[in-house]
């Protein structure tokens, strides 16, 4: 009995690294198109947009290793695109000032109840994870202050 479970299990462990392999080979859209604008925001606000923001909000996304990596680059590139969708700073002076307006007070709320970033972008990206000033710096400048 003991020797049938080694060899089940060892198929097993074959069959799951072979499914692996296979999903490496899954396509993943890791573009950056052109960044044709940018937000123009004071140097300390645009630090912290950079470090915090940019990789999900904007085009100049640095894409880690691991997001070379099926499955989790299905889920990073999920991420990235609707972050884009919902706010892309680098078509900001693309949307009128209403649009921005609105933007911005997402932006206010979502850092200020520490929303934003996501944990889950926090916990690879020790650069993200905004100090009670740099929270209170990008609260303020959205809030037009």
């Amino acid at each position: 009995m003991k020797r049938s479970w080694r060899r089940i299990s060892g198929w097993v462990a074959v069959g799951v690294i072979a499914v692996f392999v296979v999903l490496q080979f899954v396509p993943v859209d890791r573009a950056n198109p052109p960044v044709t604008r940018d937000i123009d925001a004071p140097p300390e606000v645009a630090v912290v947009l950079r470090a915090a923001c940019y990789d999900c909000h904007s085009r100049e996304t640095r894409w880690p290793w691991y997001s070379r990596v099926a499955p989790l680059s299905w889920f990073i590139a999920h991420h990235v695109e609707e972050g884009r969708r919902e706010l892309d700073f680098s078509d900001w002076p693309a949307f009128d000032y209403t649009v921005q307006d609105e933007l911005l007070r997402d932006v206010a709320k979502e850092v200020g109840e520490d929303k934003m970033p996501l944990a889950s972008y926090r916990w690879g990206h020790p650069e993200a994870r905004l100090t009670a000033a740099q929270r209170e710096t990008l609260v303020r400048w959205a809030q037009g202050g």
